[in-house]
C-alpha cells in the first residue's frame, strides 16, 4: 500500500480506526480479530485505539487489549504496525462522554495503556479532547512529560483547533507530530485544522472519514456527486471518499473504523485509486 509518513514513521496511507469493535453494537470477538487481521493482510499499518472504546464502566481500554491480543495472533507481520492511542476522554458506561484533561490523570492513563497493549512505549500517543476545566498546555505538558520519559515515543492531539495546534506544538518544543479531528463529506469544518497541518507537515488523521459508524451506509444518498464519480471510475462510494481525502493533502492519513473484514479491504483499496483534478475539485465544492 501506499506510505505516507507520521513523525518521521512510515505508515499504510490509510488506518483501521478500532471503535466500532468495541462500543455499542459491537461484534463478537472473532470477527474483531478477523478483521484486524484482513486490514493487516491489506498492508495497513496504522491502527487508531482509545482506552475509552469500551462499553461498560469495567472495561475501560477493551480496545487496546483487543488489538494486542490481535496482533499476537497474527504473528511476525505485525511488528511493523504503529498503534496510536489517546486519553483524555472517558465513559461513564451509559453511553454518555467525559472529559479528563488532568495532567496526573493522562500520566496515569498513559501507563495503563501502554500495559494494556503489551508494549514498552506506546507509538503515538494522542491527548484525546480537550477538557475546558483543565489549562490546555497543563493538559499537553503531560503528553510532553511522557514523551521525555520515554513513556511514548510520539506525540499528538485530537479535536483541536488551529490556535490549539500552535499552543501544543510550542508546548512539546516542535514535537506534534499528528492531529486527529473528525473530517468527512458531511463534515468539513475542520479544512482549516487540515491545511494548516499541510503547511506544518503534521500528519492530519481524518475521524469518522466516511461519515461516522451511523451515516456511513447513506454517504452515497447525502452526497450525489461522490456517488457520480464513484460510477465513473467503477470504485465504491467508500474508495472513491478516502480517496478523495488523501487528494487533499500529503499529510492525510485517513482512519475509517471497520467491524468486518470486507469494509477494511474496501477502504485499503483507496490509495490506488486516482482521481483526476476535476474530479477531486467537484468532490471538494
Amino acid at each position: 500500500m501506499q506510505q505516507r509518513t507520521i513523525g518521521g514513521r512510515n505508515v499504510s496511507a490509510i488506518g483501521l480506526g478500532g471503535m466500532p469493535m468495541s462500543i455499542e453494537g459491537r461484534p463478537d470477538e472473532a470477527r474483531s480479530i478477523a478483521t484486524i487481521h484482513a486490514a493487516l493482510d491489506a498492508g495497513v499499518t496504522l491502527i487508531d485505539t482509545a482506552d475509552a472504546y469500551h462499553r461498560d464502566a469495567n472495561e475501560v481500554g477493551h480496545n487496546e487489549e483487543l488489538i494486542a491480543r490481535a496482533l499476537r495472533s497474527y504473528g511476525a507481520g505485525a511488528a511493523d504496525v504503529l498503534v496510536a492511542t489517546k486519553g483524555g476522554h472517558l465513559r461513564p458506561g451509559d453511553g454518555a462522554w467525559t472529559r479528563n484533561g488532568d495532567p496526573e490523570y493522562l500520566k496515569r492513563a498513559a501507563k495503563e495503556s501502554a500495559r494494556r497493549l503489551g508494549v514498552d512505549a506506546i507509538g503515538l500517543y494522542q491527548f484525546h479532547r480537550p477538557d475546558p476545566s483543565v489549562p490546555y498546555a497543563e493538559s499537553v505538558g503531560a503528553i510532553r512529560d511522557l514523551l521525555d520519559e520515554g513513556v511514548i515515543l510520539m506525540a499528538g492531539i485530537s479535536n483541536a483547533d488551529v490556535a490549539q495546534i500552535n499552543e501544543a506544538r510550542e508546548v512539546l518544543d516542535g514535537r506534534l507530530v499528528s492531529v486527529q479531528n473528525q473530517f468527512s463529506p458531511a463534515f468539513r469544518s475542520s479544512q482549516g485544522e487540515l491545511e494548516h497541518c499541510a503547511e506544518l507537515g503534521i500528519a492530519f488523521l481524518p475521524w469518522s472519514p466516511l461519515g461516522g459508524i451511523a451515516n456511513a451506509k447513506d454517504l452515497a444518498g447525502r452526497h450525489g456527486t461522490f456517488e457520480e464519480v464513484a460510477a465513473e471510475v467503477g470504485a465504491s462510494v467508500y474508495q472513491v471518499t478516502l480517496a478523495w481525502e488523501l487528494a487533499l493533502a500529503p499529510v492525510v492519513i485517513p482512519i475509517p473504523g471497520a467491524s468486518r473484514p470486507e469494509s477494511i479491504r474496501d477502504s485499503a483499496g483507496a490509495p490506488d485509486l486516482v482521481l483526476t483534478a476535476a474530479q477531486v475539485a467537484r468532490l471538494s465544492a
